[in-house]
């Protein structure tokens, strides 16, 4: 039986870190034998946010990919893409932006939220359309042409990210009843992954909120940062019984030591191991991850034309069937002389 193929990726805006792979790495790696699994590597689209220093984000491709082989993925199982390198997506997107309203676009949820991380919101919290780009607002149309130009049958998403699905669905239901296309409509898997909370205590855990441990980070940059994790505030004394619930090293314990949760848990109320030890068990666990990972990236570091290869062999296999796939959608669209 064919399998279904999986589009999924990553904007290319530096390292990975522990909240992409309890979200997305981990079940990426579970997937690739049942799924074809398609890797987009979102340059394009990382100029949505980094277009005053496009320079960062060349390295950045490499280092994704470096991350995304190092936790298991195997590339004679998974297609790398670099976007940039496809240009049926671009024609795609634009196409799809033909028909695309703006209310659409300024409705979406996600594109919301986004917005008022990066400051593209003014006073009253109203789109600040002296900073909203044209790119940033048209993300959805974007990524619905990432998902379709190879007719994925499936994007693996967070709970926040499915408003963009949906609305990729309406686009391409429209596309084809429009033009006569038989373009698939995309299901979404949803992750059932809690969040990774930040070391800060923040319950977000992100690259421009200095709060993330990264799959490269060497074992004294872990525990540098699991040494300065926010704890119970109230705990000053190891006497004192900790409240495990407010503790950003005892959610790590959760998602790193699911084994020895409990006995933490435990340890902690009953004032029976004090944060110290318990931030150096979360530094124990949290290595015997890393380090094989860490000693899989190193070759990869060590071998970075081994990993250029696999993504300009992805990209032209990722051409190839969109090349295919654009001239039928043209054809339909009677843009073909």
């Amino acid at each position: 039986m064919e399998k279904k193929r999986i589009l999924t990726g990553d904007r290319p805006t530096g390292h990975l870190h522990l909240g992409h792979y309890c979200g997305s790495l981990k079940s990426r790696v579970e997937l690739q034998d049942d799924y074809e699994e398609f890797i987009l590597i979102a340059d394009v689209q990382a100029l949505t946010t980094h277009f005053e220093r496009p320079e960062l984000i060349n390295d950045s491709i490499y280092q994704i990919t470096m991350d995304n082989l190092a936790v298991g993925l195997d590339p004679e199982k998974v297609t790398f893409i670099q976007q940039s390198g496809v240009p049926c997506i671009h024609e795609l997107t634009m196409y799809y932006s033909m028909i695309t309203t703006c209310n659409h676009l300024l409705i979406n949820p996600t594109i919301k939220t986004e917005a008022r991380s990066y400051g593209m919101e003014d006073e009253s919290r109203e789109y600040d359309f002296s900073k909203l780009t044209y790119g940033f607002l048209g993300y959805p149309v974007s990524q619905t042409a990432d998902i379709t130009f190879c007719n994925a049958d499936l994007v693996p998403v967070g709970e926040d990210q499915v408003p963009h699905i949906e609305f990729s669905r309406r686009l391409v239901r429209k596309f084809n009843e429009m033009y006569g296309t038989d373009i698939k409509e995309p299901e979404y898997k949803l992750s059932f992954v809690s969040r990774l909370c930040g070391l800060d205590g923040n319950s977000k855990m992100g690259k421009s909120l200095g709060n993330a441990i990264y799959l490269s980070d060497t074992p004294d940059e872990v525990w540098n940062k699991i040494r300065n994790a926010k704890t119970d505030t109230n705990r000053i004394s190891v006497k004192i019984p900790g409240n495990p619930d407010v503790c950003s090293v005892y959610q790590y314990h959760k998602a790193f030591n699911p084994e020895g949760v409990e006995e933490v848990c435990s340890a902690c109320k009953n004032a029976a191991m004090g944060c110290v030890a318990c931030k150096k068990l979360l530094n124990e666990k949290m290595n015997a991850i890393l380090d094989p990972i860490r000693e899989k990236r190193k070759f990869y570091e060590e071998h970075k034309d081994t990993v250029r290869d696999i993504i300009l062999q992805g990209t032209k296999k990722a051409n190839e069937i969109g090349n295919e796939n654009i001239a039928k959608i043209k054809e339909k669209m009677h843009v073909i002389i």
